[in-house]
Formats: C-alpha cells, structure tokens, sequence
C-alpha cells in the first residue's frame, strides 16, 4: 500500500485551513497514495482559547472536515484527518481523530487520551486539559487492508498505549502531530522509532511545521518508519509538503515473529518499597 503523510502549517481560519490542505490531499492521491494522513489540528489552529472555542464546530459541520469528506469520495481515497479541533455533543472540545472512507463515510473517530498538562522550568504553563475533554478508550479501526491504531501527538509518550493497540491487531500506528521545536529536536524521532520497535509496528507521523499565524512554532519533520524501527522516508524540515511511503504489508507479521515481544511479555506484580 502506498501512504501519503501530509506536513502542513494550518491557519487560524477553518477557511483559510481548508484551501491549505485540500491541495496537498490531491497531490497525494495524484501520485497514487491510497492512504492519506494530516497532522494534529487540522482544521484549525489559533492558540488564544477565548478566539478559538467560538470557532469550533460539531464533527457534522466542520467545514474542514466536510470538504475533506468530499475529498476522500472523489479521490476514492482513505483519508484520516490527524485531528480536528471539534465541538462534542455536550459543548465541551475534543481533539479528534477522523479516518473518512473512500465513499466519504467517517469509518471511526477517536478522541485523544493524553492531555498535555505541564509547568515547565522556564515557568510556561500548558493545560490543554483546560480547553479539551480527554478520550476514555483506545481505537483500533481496519481501513483497507490494513488495521490503525489511532492516536494523536502527547499519546506517543504512553507506550502502553501502543502495546494494547497492537494486541487489538494494528498494523499500523497513526501518531499525527503539532510537536514543539524544543521537544521534537530531543524526543520526535527517537521516540516514533521505540514505538515502532516495541509492536512491530509501521508508524506513520504527519507533523505540523513552521511558524503560525497565530505565533506558536511546530518541528515538522514528518516520518515515517517501519516495523523494525527503518525510517522509511522523513521530510527534513518544516516546510508543507508531501511524503510518500511503500508499506510492505507483510513486513509487520516479520517483525513480530522475528522479536515476539508482544507474546512473551508476562504481567508481574509491582514492585515493593524497601527501605
């Protein structure tokens, strides 16, 4: 199967977003992807809550999200949008997952579980719990011919996360993201890699990159890599574009009887305080 992870750097504006993304869905598909991700926040991204909550809208009627619906359907394409920045039904935001079917159907959402609650040394304060409702379960979804583990961004640090996904038999971990430059310079690649190594996995990571409109700065760097933990492409840089990636369907099974991890793993007691 032949993927397309999309780096973009998404306006404030769900106008504005759509005109960004829709031409790079239709480059992917042009050079024969079949399965097509964007990054986290794809819809929108304006980090002034107070302006930011007003905008959002249902899943039904985000417009990002209806025109890359129609996208999918015309293009006849798997498209998941890394996530939308989405009204729930009970008023509060989530930050969602979409995968849409080739007829434009949404086959699965999944909200993200790990909300990115931090006081740095630099005395910076992130409570995106703040702003967002966190998910209460894991997705595994099939889409073709292939099974997704779908997560997004803070959830690439909860291996546990990962291992019950690829126990529920994903083949394949979606990690779309808006890393900051600090972290992604330390942790992006080595992180993705370990993910991959510990399911024997295919992980697939389209990435925010740049600056914004509206001042925040993302890494970008979109990888991907393969089950035993080979980059199999990246874009070394922040700038949007488009990268494409061969997945050897057969290159998961391998890997995991290769190193059967997944199998041998023994659940234990926890450890004890001595003194």
């Amino acid at each position: 199967m032949k993927a397309a992870l999309l780096q973009t750097r998404t306006p404030a504006t769900h106008a504005a977003a759509l005109a960004h993304v829709l031409p790079l869905v239709r480059e992917a598909a042009g050079r024969g992807a079949r399965l097509i991700l964007t990054p986290e926040g794809t819809n929108v991204l304006q980090k002034d809550r107070a302006v930011l909550l007003p905008q959002l809208r249902t899943l039904d009627e985000d417009p990002v999200v209806r025109g890359l619906r129609d996208a999918a359907r015309d293009l006849s394409v798997w498209l998941l949008v890394g996530s939308a920045l989405v009204r729930r039904e009970d008023g509060k935001a989530a930050n969602r997952s979409v995968l849409i079917a080739p007829d434009g159907a949404v086959a699965a959402t999944y909200d993200k579980l790990h909300m990115f609650d931090v006081d740095l040394p630099t005395g910076e304060r992130s409570r995106e719990s703040e702003a967002y409702e966190p998910g209460a379960r894991a997705v595994a979804v099939q889409a073709g011919e292939v099974r997704l583990g779908m997560t997004v961004c803070y959830d690439l640090r909860f291996p546990a996360l990962y291992r019950a996904l690829a126990l529920a038999g994903a083949e394949v971990m979606t990690i779309p993201s808006a890393f900051t430059r600090p972290t992604g310079e330390a942790h992006w690649e080595v992180l993705l890699r370990a993910r991959a190594i510990e399911t024997g996995s295919f992980v697939l990571a389209p990435a925010q990159g740049g600056r914004h409109e509206d001042g925040r700065v993302t890494y970008g760097h979109t990888i991907a890599v393969g089950p035993w933990g080979e980059v199999l492409g990246h874009l070394d840089h922040d700038e949007p574009g488009v990268l494409l990636a061969d997945l050897d369907l057969a290159a998961p099974a391998k890997a995991r009887a290769a190193i059967p991890a997944l199998k041998n793993a023994r659940e234990f007691e926890l450890p004890i305080s001595l003194p």
